[in-house]
């Protein structure tokens, strides 16, 4: 294997071969069906920062494992809400919704996905300004050490790729293919590449949801893909390498949009779930607490299942002693769980946190 891949040479794209087979176009019309649904379905949270906040924070937590980056979601959401966790694994997995969170405003504003933006989203992930790799020697080996493939190595190759890549990705005229089935060519071809020195795997799922948005499959980032490649880490690594090695783009194209359809199934249920919580948060706070009742006081509640005093003080537009005061009454009322840490304390909306955490 190791002699074949020293011959393989990485072609531009678009693939000069047949790639929506029967296959796949069947596969296609079931991945955009649930795709529509969950575009649907989000339109039902009245406030999107809602999901963006939360759903990006599960998409960085599990984007991270796949590259054994693990943290905790109690670290995770203290590392949100500014409480430091001291854990070098939390803060790269934050550091991943930072990038995601800033991927998706340049590609809402401008409508493009360049590689500078690209460039720039790798350097909050890994907090440096190395760019594209200029040195040669990076390859990709299995658990057992193997060298199972050797990117480019010559800078120029590296860049005459993404200058293609970027066109693939940014010139609908480029290809006539299905954007699902450019999603899966453009990450294949992205980890290929293998541009960075490191952070590649997370900056190329970063690439997916980005794409989708870019396309209008999206309004917001939340399809959750990145658990589907956990959970099937084996047969990822697989079906990219048998591109390289049997040119089969089919499976490839298949596992990627097979994800999109169980991970979109995935996120409808998820989102259901919190917009029914919020439902049943709303109606009892109103009823209960009619005199702190509002509906930036729902959202403060739902945005992150952690909050603190100074959040809801800027949330509500509220003095620091009444924003203490409406946390106090929500945890004496059982609608969140007060920690203490010192003198200071954060509030947990547990039910949220729950429907995160459960499998």
């Amino acid at each position: 294997m190791q002699d074949l891949n020293q011959n393989f040479i990485l072609p531009f794209l678009p693939p000069q071969t047949e790639i929506e087979t029967a296959k796949i176009l069947k596969q296609l019309s079931k991945a955009h069906r649930y795709l529509a649904e969950l575009k649907g379905t989000v339109k039902t949270i009245p406030n999107e920062n809602i999901l963006i906040n939360t759903l990006t924070l599960q998409e960085a937590k599990d984007s991270s494992e796949i590259e054994n980056i693990v943290t905790t979601h109690d670290d995770l959401y203290k590392e949100n809400i500014l409480i430091d966790t001291h854990n070098p694994a939390t803060k790269e997995v934050y550091n991943y919704a930072q990038g995601l969170k800033q991927g998706f405003e340049i590609v809402r504003k401008q409508s493009l996905l360049l590689n500078k933006h690209i460039i720039g989203i790798q350097q909050i992930l890994e907090e440096n300004k190395a760019g594209f790799r200029t040195q040669a020697g990076t390859t990709l080996k299995n658990q057992k050490g193997e060298i199972v493939y050797t990117p480019p190595q010559h800078p120029d190759d590296i860049l005459n790729l993404m200058a293609n890549l970027e066109k693939f990705i940014n010139d609908n005229d480029f290809s006539d293919l299905d954007p699902l089935t450019k999603m899966a060519i453009i990450h294949y071809q992205f980890e290929s590449i293998h541009p960075f020195y490191d952070g590649n795997g997370r900056t190329g799922r970063i690439i997916n949801i980005l794409y989708l948005v870019l396309q209008g499959l999206l309004d917001i980032p939340i399809l959750y893909l990145s658990r589907y490649i956990t959970q099937n880490k084996a047969e990822y690594y697989k079906v990219l390498q048998e591109v390289r090695t049997k040119n089969d783009w089919e499976s490839m194209i298949l596992y990627l949009l097979n994800g999109v359809e169980v991970t979109a199934k995935q996120t409808i249920d998820l989102v259901t779930a919190i917009k029914n919580l919020m439902q049943e948060y709303k109606n009892r706070i109103r009823k209960e607490l009619p005199k702190i009742y509002s509906q930036d006081l729902i959202n403060n509640l739902f945005k992150n299942p952690y909050t603190k005093i100074d959040f809801l003080q800027k949330d509500l537009g509220v003095s620091y002693l009444t924003a203490r005061k409406y946390l106090q009454i929500l945890a004496d009322k059982g609608f969140l769980l007060k920690v203490q840490i010192g003198k200071s304390s954060y509030y947990i909306n547990e039910p949220l946190l729950n429907t995160f955490t459960k499998e």
